[in-house]
């Protein structure tokens, strides 16, 4: 009896031990235990017996019973029992109920111990992956310290005490060399549930990693006075971060930077050199990529804030600063205040100008038959297309100089018989390229985005709706190295890009590909993400 209390104690004094070095409940312990027992009893009554084991938590008293379900008719002895049966055990009993008959403990076999022990580390191996999980699921977007435990294959295990995390070679800084028991410092950007328990994924390349150590290093940005707008990384290079603060005595370039630079640096050094440009925000998108294109002197901007593409002219000796080594500079600047940015000289953008006139002079010219100091005179005051001289109102014709009311009403006749003519010469085109009537009707398409998509293949609305926004704007991405761009069908007619998403949506409602219901709950999904965002 004294040998059997030890056995029952010691169980006890295991589940405890186990729960205190895995920082899990003891109760999920004791579960594994109880499962373990109820297997192993399993293979001494019959493996198809449903057994339950209880191990009372307090004195470590084991128990086992056979659960035998009630059924009308019995088709397995080991698992069912009728009815009748069931009553004269449990007068309540119904079919459905499960009946409980006590077994008599078992002794353990050297297999079933180790079938046991297997069980049981492998549900508290489950029961730590859950904790760490719940530890560290709401902590995305934190600064963690760890020490390096070991380098697989260029991923660098880190041990953050009550968990391991992995960064992956392409999260880490270029030239940074780990080794076992080096401390580092990394922001958490995932954690997920997988097979082989929770992985969470540490990045030391991330542009929020530097944003986090400047919260640690600046008390203005901790305290929410100077805000973070925008940072772009050239992990290991160059970074460029956006600041702002809502107070207007406070210098948030200057906080940022501290006093001889020391808040910066700590970040430097943290980040193993990498140089940073800290640069004031605007809410005005010119003056804001100006200051991102900081040290360059910039002449002059165009912006096109539809197409999220801006123009920046440049004195001739400021070009290779603007663009920088390999186009770093431009790059970091781009990411930063989320527009294509075109670099050009003074010399070039004047001559693109001048080519610009003369081409649109030349149109004029043609389309209204007129004289080449007319064409100069309508380009000169801003039209670029046949459209606009045909829709504008004919005060604004008359307002230039030289042109009166008869001259007007003539320009606007011959802009419109022009255009006329364009339209059935497109139309033509399009009944030659075969592209259907239902396509050439669809709103936010004119003839000449018809003949175009006609003449890249897209020619009934199905062949609009099996569309990419992508394939009708454009996209841009790196090969070997170099940002390469691809065309899209209607880049060249300035098509926004959330203007060709809600053409595609509608050709795939007009195709039964999805209904109207559909589009709206998207849509509706669309603006409660953009508004949580916001928040």
């Amino acid at each position: 009896m004294t040998a059997i209390s030890a056995n029952r104690l010691e169980l006890i004094q295991i589940a405890d031990a186990v729960a205190r070095e895995k920082t899990i409940d003891k109760s999920l312990v004791i579960a594994a235990m109880e499962d373990a027992l109820a297997r192993a009893a399993r293979s001494r009554y019959g493996h198809e017996t449903n057994i339950k084991a209880e191990i009372n938590p307090k004195t470590g008293e084991t128990r086992l019973w056979r659960l035998l379900e009630v059924v009308e008719a019995v088709e397995n002895d080991a698992t069912e029992i009728d009815l009748e049966s069931a009553r004269h055990k449990n007068p309540a009993a119904n079919v459905g109920d499960f009946i409980s008959e006590p077994l008599p403990p078992i002794d353990f076999g050297r297999v079933a111990a180790m079938a046991a022990k297997q069980v049981i580390t492998q549900k508290v191996r489950e029961a730590e992956r859950d904790r760490q999980y719940e530890d560290y699921k709401d902590r995305i977007g934190e600064i963690v310290n760890g020490i390096v435990k070991r380098v697989e294959y260029g991923h660098v295990i880190v041990d953050l005490g009550r968990a391991e995390a992995v960064i992956r070679r392409d999260q880490q800084l270029p030239r940074e060399a780990y080794r076992n028991g080096d401390r580092v410092r990394a922001y958490i950007m995932d954690v997920r549930r997988e097979p082989r328990g929770p992985q969470i994924f540490l990045s030391r390349s991330h542009p929020q990693f530097m944003a986090k150590l400047f919260e640690q290093e600046v008390p203005e940005v901790y305290d929410g006075v100077i805000e973070i707008k925008a940072v772009a990384r050239d992990p290991g290079s160059r970074a460029k971060i956006a600041v702002w603060s809502k107070d207007s005595s406070i210098d948030p370039v200057g906080a940022c930077v501290g006093m001889r630079g020391s808040r910066v640096q700590a970040v430097v050094n943290e980040l193993a050199g990498e140089k940073i440009d800290i640069v004031p925000w605007a809410p005005d998108s010119a003056t804001f990529v100006v200051n991102a294109l900081a040290p360059a002197e910039v002449a002059k901007v165009v912006l096109d804030e539809e197409l999220e593409r801006i123009e920046v002219v440049v004195p001739d000796e400021q070009l290779s600063l603007a663009i920088g080594r390999r186009g770093q500079n431009v790059r970091l600047a781009s990411q930063l205040t989320g527009f294509e940015i075109d670099i050009m000289t003074e010399e070039e953008e004047s001559a693109k100008r001048q080519e610009e006139f003369r081409q649109r002079s030349e149109l004029f010219m043609q389309a209204l038959d007129v004289d080449d100091m007319m064409a100069g005179l309508l380009v000169s005051e801003g039209f670029a297309k046949i459209e606009e001289i045909a829709f504008v109102d004919l005060e604004e014709l008359m307002d230039i100089d030289g042109i009166d009311e008869e001259t007007a009403q003539e320009l606007q006749a011959r802009a419109n018989d022009y255009l006329e003519e364009e339209a059935k010469k497109l139309d033509a085109r399009r009944i030659e390229l075969g592209v259907e009537d239902a396509l050439a009707e669809m709103d936010g398409l004119d003839l000449k985005m018809v003949v175009a998509l006609g003449e890249n293949g897209v020619k009934t609305v199905e062949d609009l709706a099996g569309c990419a926004t992508d394939d009708l704007t454009g996209w841009t991405e790196r090969v070997d190295g170099e940002r390469k761009h691809y065309e899209g069908i209607l880049e060249a007619y300035k098509i926004a890009p959330e203007d060709a998403e809600d053409l595609i949506m509608r050709a795939r409602v007009a195709a039964g590909w999805i209904s109207e219901e559909d589009l709206r709950r998207d849509e509706e999904e669309a603006q409660e993400e953009a508004a949580d965002e916001t928040a």
